[in-house]
This record gives C-alpha cells, structure tokens and sequence, in this order.
C-alpha cells in the first residue's frame, strides 16, 4: 500500500486496532469536524465509522501540490494560517507531531513592498500612506463635508478603509465604509490614538493596539463594523501561522491516526433519527447505489446548504429552521504556478497585495523549495459576490481573467512560459453542496450564540453536530475543532443516560472505496 494511501484510508503505521465495545457511531463528513470528533469518540472507546461524499479528506483544508515531490510548489486553496490564539487547532497540530512545521503566515500589508491600489493607481505599501490620506480626505469631504479631523485618526481612517476595501465582500463594504466615517471617526477623536502611530513620519497605524488599549471604541459601533473588525484585526495580526508542507498534514495526521478507513464516495442522501438511534441513507459507486447503516449515534459535520438537500425524518421545526437561516459565504481561490517566483525582483518576500477589481487579494507564498520547481503565486483570493461571480465561470475563463487582470500589476505573468499551470477552487457560490464559510456579520453577540446553539444542539440525542457554522470561530479550523469536541462531549452525556441497543448495517453497495 502506497503511504499516499494509507493516508487517505487513515490505515497508517500510527493506527490503532478497531474498538471492540462501546457505542457504534457514524461521523458524517470527513473534514476535520469529522475526523476530530471520530479521534476523539476512538479514544473513549466507540466503534466509529466516517462517510465522505469526496475523494479526499480535510474538507476546507485543501492542499494542491504542482506535483509529486517532497519539494513541490503548494498551494492552500481552503484554510491557509493559524492564529496564535486558537489553542485547540495548535493543540492538535502539537498532537500530530506537527510543531516543527509551523512557520510565521505573512499577510496583508506585513510587507512593504507588496502593493496597495489607490487613486493614483498601484503604490507601494510602504508609499500608500500619502495618497490613501488623500483619498480618504476627499471621500469625508464628499459624504460629510466641512468635518474636521486630527491628521492622526484621518490615518487611522484611511488604512482601515485601506483593509476593509481588501478584505470586506462587496455587499458589505459600502456599508462598513459608512459605518467607520460615521460612527468610529468620532469616538476616535475622543481617545488619544497617537500612542498607535508607527513609521517614520507616524502615518502608519496599529489597529491591534489601538483596539486593546481601547476596547470602548468598539462599544460604540454598529454591529457589522464590530463584528467585521474581528475579521480585520485577525486576517492582519502579526501572530499567524502556517505548516510548512501543506495545511493538509493536519486532517492527513488526524486520520492516520484512526482505526477505521473513511469511507469515501458515499453520499448522504437520508438519515433518520428514532428514539433507539440513527439510519443514515448513502449513493455510491457509478451506479449510485443505496446503503443503509444503522447506529446507536450520528455526528453530522455536513455544511447546513448540503443538509438541506438531504431527506430528514425525525427531525424537529426548529432544526429544519435553522439549517435554511445559517448563511455561508462564498469563497475562490485561483493559483499559479509560475516558473519562478518574478516577484522577488520587486523585493516581495512573502506576504499580500490588495489588487482591488476583481481578484481583490494576492499573496506570495514562501518558495519552501528549491527554486527549479518554480513557486506559487495565490493570484486572487475574494470572497462574497465577488467569489460567487468568479465561480459561475468555467475555470479555464476563470483562469484567464485572473490573469489578465494581475498582469496590469506583474506583467511578468504575461511572459510566454511563466505560467506553468493554474488551479482554483470555489467554495459555496451556486453550489450548496461545497459551501463556503459561516458569516454572522452584523449580529448582535445574542444573536450569534442563539444560532450557533440552534446549529450545535443534538435531535432526540441520537443526531449530533458539529462543524465551524457550529462554532463560536465560524469560518476557522479551531471552529471545527471546539465544534467536534463539544459534539462528543454532549455525546457521551447523552449515551450515559438512553439506553443502546445492538446496531447493524443493511449493505446494498460494497465496503469503502
């Protein structure tokens, strides 16, 4: 058996035997909801098996390798840095023996020689601070004409309009935009925030300061603007990290580590919940033929879009409600693979340009290789309608446009023979079956925890689930993770008080494939 094999099936050298006693359990989906909720049920001793629509695991973590060395250039194409602060995903990484591979994740505006588009077109980040004060000036002068402000919160102002116009969906960056000129510029010119500015001629900010030294600032915001400034201040933190040799060692590690194979290609198309357990319907093979399992429990990772899909019986009004109510944004990631990294001559290191258009961020991945097996550019990162715009197109039309419009920037990509190869991948867009992440913008702190409780809580203690739309870190691996172990958690409380009974597995299709 190849090691890439004993990879996917999570029959590694590090595997343990089948539990022999116990609960059977089924996890459904095997991203890493599912496949830390299935370590964790293995270790207490339950006899678990994983159902996975896809040929491959980690769900949003998506690894794609230009190749099959040991050096070849990767791109992330799902979930691509950890912040220091989510313990349970760095906890996990420690588990799988993975600290070794942890690398500082440099991103927006961490380099200064990565761009920023302005009104005068594409300027340095470490130039943008003169004509993004400007911009900005004429933008207040235009909505809120004769207010007058101290040259510091201006260039608060200005780079955080900077950030949102990088990071925000379109949908919603108007309306941040209005929010910050409105309501942050005048709670900012009752605090001092000079202690915040940095660079030489004190025309640069630091948000992550500026907001912990004053957290009342953020009392006085609408909901959207507060709720976006985590995104803000943590897509821009300088405590990022990434694992060197692909973010899929994670789920690859977590599944080595099980006992059973996952069980790839089945799609779930019913479950249902009685009061003794769980039958779970899944299609397989080119035939598309039907499987039932029967269990004492079910964990469900399964996006909400794609549960919606699927045939529930059993399942309460409330459940049903709020699996159409979680919103998930659209994500796509569109990669090339370039003959060497030509960004190097600009001196760009690593880090991330704010393209603006229709490709809205760039990064630089770090070439962890030699340079003979050329480099990775993340040529467009966006998100919302502008995402779900770039999905609806074929991916060869999607790959040209990318490339059309970041060659105005780096015409070097328009080198014959620069390109060597382009991959992408749309998360969520017109496709419930391959969401993008949770969004919870704009709502009240009461709001999200009703819903990320309605999402979390378990039917008739039989179905249980998990997933980031589950979590109190929507949109992050440490969402995954906190939601698969709470998930087990109500598991084993739930299994200690309702009597088991002797599950079995109707077999319509052959075993795991």
């Amino acid at each position: 058996m190849s090691e890439t094999t004993a990879v996917l099936t999570g029959q590694g050298p590090q595997a343990a035997p089948p539990p022999t006693g116990g609960s059977r359990i089924l996890v459904l989906g095997a991203g890493i909801a599912g496949l830390v909720a299935a370590y964790e049920l293995e270790l207490r001793g339950h006899r678990v098996e994983v159902l996975e629509a896809s040929t491959r695991i980690g769900g949003r973590v998506h690894t794609h390798r230009f190749g099959t060395g040991p050096t070849a250039p990767a791109a992330e194409l799902g979930a691509m840095r950890i912040p220091a602060h989510h313990r349970r995903t760095l906890e996990y990484v420690r588990r799988i023996g993975l600290e070794g591979q942890l690398r500082p994740f440099p991103t927006l505006l961490s380099d200064e020689n990565a761009f920023l588009p302005t009104s005068v077109g594409f300027v340095r980040v470490r130039d943008a601070a003169r004509p993004l004060m400007e911009g900005f000036r004429r933008e207040l002068e235009a909505h809120r004409p004769g207010l007058r402000q101290a040259p510091e919160v201006s260039v608060v102002g200005a780079w955080l309009t900077a950030v949102i116009d990088a990071i925000a969906p379109p949908d919603l960056r108007s309306a941040l935009r209005e929010d910050l000129r409105h309501q942050l510029l005048e709670l900012l010119a009752r605090v001092d925030v000079r202690p915040h500015m940095r660079g030489p001629g004190g025309d640069r900010v630091c948000l992550h300061s500026l907001f912990t030294v004053h957290p009342g600032l953020r009392a006085g915001l609408s909901q959207r603007l507060d709720s976006f400034l985590d995104d803000i201040l943590t897509e821009t933190g300088p405590a990022l990290a990434r694992l060197h040799g692909g973010m899929d060692q994670l789920p690859y590690g977590i599944a080595r580590r099980l006992s059973r194979p996952v069980w790839h290609g089945h799609t779930v198309v019913g479950i249902d919940v009685g009061r003794e357990g769980v039958r779970v319907h899944s299609t397989s093979g080119p035939e598309n033929l039907t499987t039932a399992r029967e269990a004492d429990f079910a964990v469900c990772t399964l996006p909400f879009s794609s549960l919606c899909r699927v045939r529930l019986t059993g399942v309460d009004a409330d459940k049903r409600a709020v699996l159409e109510e979680v919103e998930y944004c659209p994500a796509t990631k569109v990669a090339f693979h370039c003959r060497e990294p030509f960004w190097h001559a600009y001196g760009i290191e690593s880090g991330a340009s704010s393209t603006g258009g229709r490709i809205r961020q760039t990064y630089y991945p770090p070439v962890d290789g030699g340079q003979e097996d050329g480099a990775v550019l993340l040529a467009s990162y966006t998100i919302g309608e502008e995402a779900a715009s770039l999905g609806r197109l074929d991916p060869d039309r999607r790959h040209l446009l990318v490339l059309d419009e970041l060659g105005a920037l780096h015409p070097e990509l328009l080198r014959p023979g620069m390109v060597l190869g382009a991959v992408s991948t749309v998360w969520g867009g017109d496709s419930p079956w391959n969401a993008g992440c949770t969004t919870r913008w704009g709502k009240s702190p009461a709001a999200c925890e009703s819903e990320r409780a309605r999402a979390a809580r378990p039917v008739a203690d039989r179905l249980f689930f998990a997933g980031e739309h589950c979590s109190t870190a929507p949109a992050w691996i440490e969402g995954a993770i906190e939601s698969a172990v709470r998930a087990v958690d109500d598991l084993a409380r739930a299994g200690s008080a309702l009597p088991s009974h002797t599950a079995h597995c109707h077999h319509d299709a052959t075993g795991p494939v």
